[in-house]
């Protein structure tokens, strides 16, 4: 059964000429012992909400993954395997989720799959403490990763394994791939870290010095993970933890390779025909490419077990809904990603109380008002912050924080509030695992400058579609006296470039309740909110149209006879409004649009863009970030800053880099020649 991963493996990367055969080659033993004989799940229905979730945290050996899914029985036939890293095909370079079924999550980035893992585990334990009842045990599923030497040397794997040892996530089994080589050779030379100790140091079970070239042995590793995972690991005198456990398994990369087996040379590229001729006598393996024999398909097949897991499932959650009618129907819902069915009353008496309420508030301030209502309106809702709530605003009125219980050894308390210390890469990834779970909808907070620090766990979630939202607080300059060290102005327009995510920077609350909307309704993009620190006037507004502020951009002020449109976002829109003002009194006429969403307005149609940015009128653009992103919509002008920040009074800041209404104002007048 392991052979037949290691060939497939070894030629689809020799067809594709392309890829990475040492890690499928060398874990394919580990592989045997978990799918075929501990693995919870239905290649008929890869999306069952009991199964467990297989994480390949080592992305790079995805031709493991695909040979498991290919020989279980999952939808990809041998020609998909054939097609490996091919335009459109289903068996990508690095394994991507919504492409393949069966892949629970795009990994390839090291380390992200590990933190994403033990956010799939923290939500089977807080669905599992929620909806389970006596005699009713419907959410109860493990996550399996496999990681390597470089999922450990990330520092992410760090900031997500101590997490996962503070909430006692026990479902969580890391099977490590402790073959000692990576790109550039032997890791003695820069990792030499007693990762037993570490992972003890985390609060971890540890089985270590497991074979991993003998899948008895490895079998029975799992089968002691599985136990403690449910039950508790016995410590004497009656005492049990509940704990993540990882097995340390030593491997030979590429294992079968007469002449690249233990070597980097296995790694990242094709062994070549005569090295593929030779590991064919080596495994005493003598059929062609791509040809599995009848009884090892059979010997791999997990379609019948995983049919009959999921119908005692379906006969077990009938059972519940029978006795417990509402909260199935909730478990169902969520399952889904439905939102509740009063939503649109939900969010209209928060936009209306925010418009009666009219407060002059931090935009920050204004996403924890909305907070107040849309976490008791959404149970899906789970927030945190890394090492910032007070300053980030992410808890709402009641919220519980999430801490172990303090009554047993193995439950969490059920708090939706994360309190993710200072590890926001981490925060990010555990959010992506949350998401891609299902049944939540995730939020976290820190500020915008430190988004750099997670940037590759929002690439990964825009990549992946996944429903996730950033709060980023202290947007700017205005946040004062902490300096350009935490002045993010070049944050804003990075972020607007990577695809498939939404960026909001909201002018007062009416906007920030909206840009929550957005947000939760937005089913395949993560979202950033980019608030304030200061104080923002409330826009009055004759109307709120909710519809056209969705759009990304509205006409926050249209006087008739306008010589010129100021866009503005954020904490600027005021200053334009100011700077409008102005010139009003010298009967000069300007529109003022706000945009607090340009990836959003850059979605409507050309129509309403020439609406609202007619192509005879000059536009003057005004943030205080970097000037470069504005181009694109053609301006006269943009207020801008290109420098890094200084450390001093938010006011003196304005004054400084020219973030008043009357340098707007000015700006304005030379662009029209006056």
């Amino acid at each position: 059964m392991a052979n037949a991963v290691r060939v497939l493996a070894m030629d689809a990367i020799e067809k594709a000429k392309s890829g990475h055969p040492g890690m499928p080659m060398g874990m394919a033993d580990i592989a045997v012992a978990l799918w075929s004989a501990h693995l919870k799940h239905s290649p008929a229905d890869p999306t069952w909400f009991d199964r467990d979730r297989f994480v390949l945290s080592n992305g790079h050996g995805s031709m493991l993954l695909y040979a498991l899914l290919h020989l279980s029985g999952y939808d990809l036939s041998i020609d998909d395997i054939q097609n490996f890293r091919q335009l459109h095909s289903k068996t990508p370079g690095h394994p991507e989720v919504g492409v393949t079924p069966g892949v629970e999550t795009t990994t390839g980035p090291l380390g992200q799959g590990l933190a994403n893992a033990v956010g799939m585990a923290l939500a089977e334990k807080l669905l599992a403490g929620e909806f389970n009842r006596p005699g009713h045990t419907i959410v109860d599923h493990f996550t399996w990763v496999f990681a390597g030497d470089g999922c450990l040397m990330e520092g992410i794997s760090h900031e997500a394994c101590a997490l996962a040892g503070v909430h006692r996530l026990s479902k969580l089994v890391v099977l490590y791939d402790d073959n000692g080589i990576s790109i550039d050779g032997n890791v003695q030379g820069w990792y030499r870290d007693d990762v037993p100790a570490r992972f003890q140091s985390y609060g971890w079970n540890v089985i270590d010095a497991v074979d991993g070239h003998d899948a008895w042995a490895v079998g029975e590793a799992i089968a002691q993970a599985r136990d403690w995972g449910s039950n508790g690991r016995e410590l004497g005198d009656g005492e049990r933890r509940f704990a993540p456990t990882i097995i340390i398994c030593k491997t030979v990369i590429g294992k079968g390779s007469p002449n690249r087996a233990g070597t980097a040379k296995a790694h990242g590229e094709a062994l070549g025909a005569d090295e593929i001729a030779a590991t064919r006598r080596e495994l005493g393996w003598s059929e062609p490419p791509f040809v599995i024999p009848a009884d090892l398909y059979a010997a791999w097949d997990a379609t019948q077990v995983g049919a009959e897991r999921h119908a005692r499932w379906q006969d077990a959650f009938a059972a519940y809904a029978a006795a417990y009618p509402e909260e199935a129907a909730e478990l169902e819902r969520r399952m889904r990603g439905v939102l509740p069915a009063d939503w649109e009353d939900i969010m209209d008496n928060l936009v209306m109380d925010t418009v009666m309420e009219a407060q002059t508030v931090a935009t920050r301030k204004a996403s924890q008002l909305a907070l107040n209502y849309l976490g008791p309106a959404l149970p899906e809702l789970i927030g945190g912050s890394a090492d910032l709530t007070g300053s980030n605003l992410t808890v709402w009125k009641g919220v519980e924080n999430l801490r172990p219980s303090p009554d047993s050894a193995s439950d969490l308390n059920g708090g939706r509030h994360i309190n993710y210390g200072v590890r926001e890469f981490g925060m990010a990834a555990l959010m992506n695992g949350l998401a891609l779970h299902g049944g939540f909808i995730p939020y976290g907070g820190t500020f915008l400058v430190f988004s750099d620090y997670a940037r590759n766990a929002l690439r990964v979630a825009a990549l992946s579609k996944l429903r996730v939202i950033h709060v980023f607080t202290h947007d700017s300059i205005g946040l004062g006296e902490d300096g350009p060290t935490h002045q993010p102005v070049e944050t804003a327009a990075s972020l607007r470039l990577i695809p498939n995510m939404d960026v909001w920077r909201p002018a007062d609350s009416v906007e920030t309740a909206i840009a929550w909307q957005a947000a939760i309704e937005n089913e395949e993009k993560p979202t950033c909110l980019l608030l304030s620190r200061q104080n923002l006037p409330f826009i009055e507004r004759e109307v709120v149209d909710v519809d056209l502020i969705r759009r990304g951009a509205y006409a926050v002020h249209a006087p008739r006879g306008a010589k010129a449109v100021i866009i503005a976002t954020g904490s600027e829109v005021s200053l334009a409004l100011a700077a409008a003002a102005q010139l009003a009194e010298e009967k000069i006429r300007v529109r003022v649009v706000s945009m607090p969403s340009t990836t959003t307005f850059d979605q409507q149609d050309v129509a309403y863009k020439r609406r609202l940015l007619p192509d005879d009128l000059p536009r003057i653009a005004v943030e205080a970030g970097v000037t470069d992103f504005w181009w694109k919509y053609r301006p006269e002008a943009v207020v801008g800053i290109d420098r890094f920040g200084e450390s001093a009074p938010a006011s003196v800041l304005n004054q400084h880099f020219g973030m008043t209404a009357d340098n707007v104002a000015d700006t304005v007048r030379q662009v029209l020649g006056l």
